[in-house]
């Protein structure tokens, strides 16, 4: 018996995964960020403890609305694609058949395979052949707009909880540097765990993700430095 040939792809993780690394991502940035110029503004530890709470409720919110208006575009987009594609199918098949086959003869196929591979392609599921290698369409990557907006409100709201435990046992004194240096630690493993998830460097995903997260940081801290001292 012939042995089964098994892999293991990363493309139907691209979905979720960028939602989660997104919603991580930017919980930590601008939690941290917010804390860090509410502190610099010379806040009581109270008040940074509020402005971080108020930051984390609106931002997961916001991060939910924002992907599922996004990715429901792309959903409806897709569904008229498919609609549109469904008519012409039930109109006039066999231009659909040379269509699909000039496809295939464009990805190296001779020009009779090509013709004989769409026929059979089309006689098993029309709609699907013509979504996948005309559309781009298929099941690993079709839009799914609520998985993606609960993926970047909970990956939100995990995020953003790391620098807010940090600020709620750190004291006053110390929290700016608590929070900043903390929250580098947590986005060099985010970019550390989404590169490792992805197959891509390590390393370099780690440190794509830390240099902008302090740029985020340092210049929010700055702005809420120079708001206090203007203030004071």
């Amino acid at each position: 018996m012939p042995r089964i040939h098994r892999e293991s792809h990363r493309t139907d993780r691209i979905g979720w995964l960028r939602a989660a690394v997104l919603g991580a991502n930017d919980g930590i940035v601008s939690t941290a960020s917010l804390v860090l110029g509410v502190a610099a503004a010379s806040a009581s530890h109270s008040g940074v403890l509020v402005a971080g709470v108020a930051g984390l409720v609106a931002g997961a919110m916001s991060m939910a609305a924002g992907e599922y208006v996004s990715v429901r575009s792309q959903a409806d987009t897709e569904t008229a694609d498919l609609a549109r594609e469904r008519r012409e199918l039930a109109t006039d098949v066999a231009a659909e058949q040379r269509e699909l086959a000039s496809i295939y003869v464009k990805r190296g196929l001779e020009p009779a395979l090509a013709k004989q591979v769409a026929l059979q392609l089309m006689g098993h599921d029309a709609l699907g052949a013509h979504a996948r290698d005309e559309l781009g369409i298929s099941e690993i990557l079709a839009a799914r707009p609520m998985q993606a907006a609960l993926a970047s409100a909970a990956s939100f709201t995990a995020g953003a909880s790391l620098p807010l435990i940090v600020a709620a046992v750190a004291p006053l004194s110390v929290l700016s540097v608590a929070v900043g240096g903390a929250s580098l630690v947590f986005l060099a493993g985010l970019g550390a765990l989404a590169a490792r998830a992805g197959g891509a460097p390590v390393i370099v995903g780690a440190w794509r993700v830390t240099f902008w997260g302090a740029l985020a940081m340092a210049l929010t801290w700055g702005v809420g430095a120079l708001f206090g001292t203007s203030v004071g």
